[in-house]
């Protein structure tokens, strides 16, 4: 079971991006700046997106790298960017995105745990009212 925990310096707050492309590539910088991947993952993010929507509903987009990118990732991690005013993932609007990287099996475990919280349409509009970092750590319970 992984014990990846989301930290204060992998939160953004208010964020807008142009498209979706630079809201994952925001999200892979993060990453990429916490130690979590190599830099080559983050167009494997886009590259994910293109072949599957990373957009699952309930206003949440999770970018992460392809299959064949798990070799560009350093160690299992975790950011969240929240999105008041929304970016398009085509037909529908993310406001928040949840950014991940994982060794092995730690990344579905991760695509689960993030999947089963937003599943309930009260803790993503928690998340998209939240005023401060410390506010979404204590909402986020996985």
């Amino acid at each position: 079971m992984t014990n990846v925990k989301l930290t204060q310096d992998l939160i953004d707050l208010n964020m807008s991006f142009v498209n979706k492309d630079e809201a994952i590539r925001f999200c892979g910088e993060k990453l990429f700046k916490a130690g979590c991947i190599e830099s080559g993952y983050i167009d494997k993010m886009i590259e994910r997106d293109k072949m599957v929507s990373v957009y699952i509903g309930n206003n949440i987009a999770i970018p992460h790298g392809t299959d064949e990118a798990r070799s560009l990732v350093k160690k299992s991690g975790i950011c969240l960017c929240q999105v008041p005013k929304g970016v398009a993932f085509g037909e529908e609007t993310a406001n928040i995105l949840f950014g991940i990287a994982g060794i092995g099996d730690e990344h579905l475990e991760i695509l689960q745990k993030i999947a089963i919280f937003c599943s309930d349409i009260n803790n993503v509009k928690k998340l998209i009212a939240a005023k401060s970092k410390f506010e979404i750590i204590n909402l986020i319970s996985f």
